[in-house]
């Protein structure tokens, strides 16, 4: 039985209650995204070298992501609902994904050459050292291993903090061509499970 008879003859459908449940849900994987979107964006804004708990947070984003937020079925069309919200996906999981990745992008040159910034992040190191010997040149006679750690501590932290900025300059690109693979990868199993169930209807 699809329904039940009032008193006037009429059928009341017995799937209100799940249509509105369905409309709720939308709205649930809307504000995940809006979610994910500010905590991506708010940690992209941070300053200073990029720690691995950036990592941490990008992976937990990107597990919310994919735990809470389910894509509509796919449609045909440019302008169809399917392609707006993968676009809007794609894009906050591409976020996601450089999130996770900017520490290993400043530490690791196999992952992230950047040709001659890194050899001028090293320059900006040595010169750092140079100047905080210069200014604490009283400590050379007094304490000499206190001059060596503070040269280092404040050679590290120059270079960091260039490779960070020049980190930070790039992630853009990397994240619009996370984008590009994650919604051209969506785009083509949707769009083969969606004619899977097509032709297993028929």
């Amino acid at each position: 039985m699809d329904g039940h008879k009032t008193p006037r003859g009429a059928r009341t459908p017995v799937s209100t209650a799940g249509a509105g449940l369905g409309a709720s849900d939308q709205a649930d994987q809307q504000g995940v995204i809006g979610i994910a979107l500010a905590a991506v964006l708010t940690a992209m804004l941070a300053q200073g070298s990029w720690q691995w708990f950036a990592t941490y947070i990008g992976v937990t984003l990107l597990a919310v992501v994919f735990c809470f937020y389910r894509l509509p079925r796919w449609m045909p069309g440019p302008r169809s609902s399917y392609v707006r919200n993968l676009a809007a996906y794609s894009v906050v999981v591409g976020l996601c994904v450089v999130i996770a990745l900017a520490p290993m992008l400043q530490r690791w040159a196999w992952l992230f050459p950047m040709p001659g910034t890194r050899d001028r992040c090293d320059a900006l190191g040595a010169y750092e050292s140079i100047r905080t010997e210069a200014a604490l040149s009283n400590l050379a006679t007094r304490d000499p291993a206190a001059l060596i750690q503070a040269q280092n501590t404040q050679s590290h932290t120059a270079i960091a903090d260039c490779l960070s900025a020049t980190t930070t300059l790039w992630l853009p690109v990397y994240a619009a061509g996370a984008a590009v693979v994650v919604g051209v990868g969506a785009w083509s199993v949707d769009r083969v499970r969606a004619r899977n169930e097509s032709a297993g209807a028929g």
